[in-house]
């Protein structure tokens, strides 16, 4: 078990949050080269191309922000869950700890 365990066998836990700060690294190169890419090969005028590139980056920043509400707000429902399960325990595990240590 002990050999497992050192191998990194069944120790997910560990490389679970690096792995989707990678995956998001991954994206954001994969989306610039291919931007510009796309920037290269364009058949629009220099005029077109940019008001296009404007429009696509004001929708890329409001979908960005509707994303961070998003995550405020699981957040938060997270934390109000966390803090509800918090609460509950300190009740039932006040008796226990009270006839333990008088």
């Amino acid at each position: 078990m002990n050999e497992a365990r050192h191998r990194g066998i069944g120790n997910e836990s560990a490389s679970s949050g690096s792995g989707a700060g990678l995956g998001i690294s991954l994206l954001l190169i994969g989306l610039g080269i291919g931007a510009v890419t796309a920037l290269l090969l364009a058949p629009d005028s220099g005029r077109k191309t940019r008001k296009r590139l404007r429009r696509r980056y004001e929708d890329a920043k409001d979908m960005l922000g509707d994303l961070q509400d998003q995550a405020e707000d699981a957040y938060e429902r997270g934390s109000d869950w966390a803090e509800e399960k918090r609460k509950v325990m300190n009740k039932r595990v006040k008796p226990i700890r009270k006839s333990i240590f008088g």
